[in-house]
C-alpha cells in the first residue's frame, strides 16, 4: 500500500509506489554497457567526438524529436557512454531513465547555465550542491521538499578533478525551473538570497530521479548567460570556447566514481 494523499495541488500528490505503469526496465532491457557515463549538453561537442574518435553507437534511445544515440568510448582505458538527454527536466529525466534500465550506474552532467551574480565570468565552472525544485519533474520522485542534493561521492570527484587540474570553481546552489521567460527580477533576487549562483532547467529533476533509482549522479556547469544584471545578457555564451574542456573534466570525474 502505497501513502498516497489528495491534495489541493496535483504537484504536491507524491506516490511513493515503487513502480509506475509505464516502468523502463519493461521497455529497455540491460545490456553490456559501460557504468560510467558523461551527460553532455554540447551537441557540438559529441558530434566532434565521433569524429575524432572510435566511438560506437551502443543504443538509439527514441522520442517524439527523433533519436538520441548514447554511444562508447575507450578513455583513459576504461570503458565511457556519452550522450544527450535533450534539453528540459521532463525529457532528460527521461532519456536518464532509460540509460539506467540500460544498466549504466554512475553519472556526471555537463552543461552550461544562466548566472545569478553578474560577477561570475562567463565560461566559469559551477558545480551545484543543491537545487532548488521549482520544476515539475523531481515531485513525482522525491516527496515535497524545496531542495534536492547531488551524490556526494560525485561533487567529490568532480571537486578532485578541478583541483588536480588547477581549474578554479564553485559550489552553490542552483534553480532548477520549467520556466526560462519567468525568471522574473524578484525570484532572482529571492534566489541569490537563498544561496543559489546559477539558473538551468534539469539539476533537480536528474538529483531526484538518481536518488529514487539509487544511481550516482553530479553536475557541472559553466556560466553562461546573465540573468542577475538590469538586462539580461547573452554573452555568447552557447559559442563558449570552453565547452569541450569542460567535458573532458567531467569524463575524468566519471572515472573517479
Amino acid at each position: 500500500m502505497t501513502d498516497f494523499v489528495s491534495r489541493d495541488y496535483p504537484i504536491l500528490e507524491f506516490d511513493d509506489a515503487p513502480e509506475g505503469v509505464l516502468e523502463p526496465s519493461r521497455l529497455i532491457k540491460p545490456r553490456d554497457v559501460p557504468e560510467r557515463v558523461v551527460i553532455c549538453f554540447f551537441n557540438e561537442v559529441i558530434t566532434q567526438l565521433s569524429q575524432q574518435h572510435e566511438m560506437r553507437v551502443v543504443k538509439h534511445l527514441r522520442s517524439e524529436m527523433g533519436t538520441h544515440p548514447v554511444y562508447e568510448m575507450e578513455f583513459e582505458g576504461q570503458r565511457l557512454a556519452i550522450f544527450h538527454p535533450g534539453v528540459g527536466a521532463p525529457l532528460a529525466s527521461a532519456m536518464l531513465e532509460e540509460v539506467i534500465a540500460l544498466g549504466c550506474r554512475k553519472f556526471i552532467a555537463c552543461g552550461g547555465c544562466g548566472v545569478l551574480d553578474s560577477s561570475i565570468a562567463m565560461g566559469h565552472p559551477l558545480i551545484p550542491l543543491s537545487a532548488i525544485r521549482d520544476e515539475g519533474t523531481s515531485y513525482h520522485y522525491l516527496p515535497p521538499g524545496r531542495e534536492v542534493t547531488p551524490s556526494p561521492e560525485g561533487v567529490a570527484a568532480l571537486e578532485a578533478t578541478f583541483l588536480a587540474h588547477k581549474v578554479g570553481y564553485l559550489t552553490a546552489k542552483t534553480w532548477t525551473t520549467d520556466a526560462i521567460y519567468r525568471e522574473t527580477p524578484a525570484k532572482v533576487q529571492q534566489r541569490l538570497a537563498e544561496g543559489c549562483l546559477m539558473v538551468e532547467m534539469e539539476a533537480a529533476a536528474f538529483f531526484a530521479v538518481a536518488q529514487f533509482r539509487g544511481v550516482t549522479f553530479a553536475q557541472v556547469l559553466y556560466g553562461g548567460d546573465d540573468v542577475g544584471g538590469s538586462e539580461w545578457s547573452a554573452r555568447e555564451w552557447a559559442s563558449h570556447s570552453g565547452r569541450e574542456a569542460l567535458f573532458w573534466l567531467a569524463a575524468e570525474a566519471c572515472l573517479r566514481l
